[in-house]
């Protein structure tokens, strides 16, 4: 029963234009990157390597696909925040909103069971959206400026990857990136439990994450205690898998990390729901 609300969820989500809009802005943005730095990448590199100039000398083009997806990595994940919770911020108030909350749960499905399939589509919509971002990044950009060696910028300085390393360290970021960005799905899928329209849990996810990215970038001695455990401090855990050694160490706790906030903001979702007024 759950599998088959499960699928039902998915194929709501699809039906809806809004949930397109993710992977059109993905490819129209990583299009706008690709082509920019065909054109003038050799310039980019120069700028971002300019304070390294001095120390070392580099023989041959750092710029190729490997580098071209890391940078379109650190540029589009940031904001694919927005991109989740645009359509699963509405998975229980658009239902809500629509009266058919009511008719859903006069299938034998219970209330508990109903709101873990949309969990589920959340998920695997992130999942997803997530992957498009994975093609166009890792292997659309090797397709047209080819493969090499990936270096990257530290606080410890410039980095060198071997060639084969690089892909399966980008499939270990995807996952930590899924991680992170399944913890904007349940946030917004919770807060949708609480209201009856879209708008309330769309802009209540954005604004928690404001909230919590200034908190972690203001250095104040009042949030140094309270800044290790909130989720948007871990959203570039990712980058950390591109660093050698790995601090496995750092993205076990980030990983643990966001998991509890899964289960927190799961469990509130379903106490919320199984109270919620469905009549009126």
């Amino acid at each position: 029963m759950w599998w088959t609300a499960l699928r039902n969820e998915s194929v709501k989500i699809l039906a809806k234009p809004r949930s397109y809009l993710g992977f059109l802005a993905i490819t129209l943005l990583v299009g706008v990157i690709l082509l920019a730095l065909a054109l003038d990448g050799k310039s980019y590199i120069e700028f971002v390597t300019s304070s390294l100039q001095q120390s070392l000398t580099v023989e041959g083009s750092m710029l190729n696909g490997y580098l071209v997806g890391f940078i379109v990595l650190q540029m589009l994940v940031v904001h694919l925040p927005l991109l989740v919770a645009l359509v699963t911020g509405d998975l229980v108030s658009g239902e809500a909103a629509m009266g058919t909350l009511r008719n859903l749960l006069t299938r034998p499905l219970s209330r508990r069971g109903l709101l873990l399939s949309k969990y589920g589509a959340a998920a695997v919509y992130t999942l997803v959206l997530l992957l498009w971002l994975g093609i166009m990044a890792v292997l659309v950009s090797p397709w047209i400026f080819g493969v090499g060696d990936l270096a990257v910028l530290s606080n410890e300085g410039l980095q060198i990857l071997p060639s084969e390393e690089v892909l399966p360290r980008f499939l270990q970021a995807f996952g930590v990136a899924f991680a992170a960005l399944y913890t904007v799905a349940c946030l917004s899928v919770t807060l949708s439990c609480f209201a009856d329209n879209s708008i309330g849990p769309i802009v209540g996810t954005m604004a928690t994450i404001m909230v919590f990215t200034l908190i972690g970038t203001l250095d104040v001695a009042l949030f140094d205690q309270v800044r290790p455990f909130l989720f948007t401090t871990h959203m570039a855990a990712w980058r950390s898998l591109f660093l050698d050694p790995v601090p496995w160490g750092d993205i076990l706790f980030s990983m643990v990390l966001l998991g509890a906030h899964w289960v927190l903001l799961i469990g509130i979702g379903l106490w919320t729901f199984e109270r919620k007024d469905i009549l009126t």
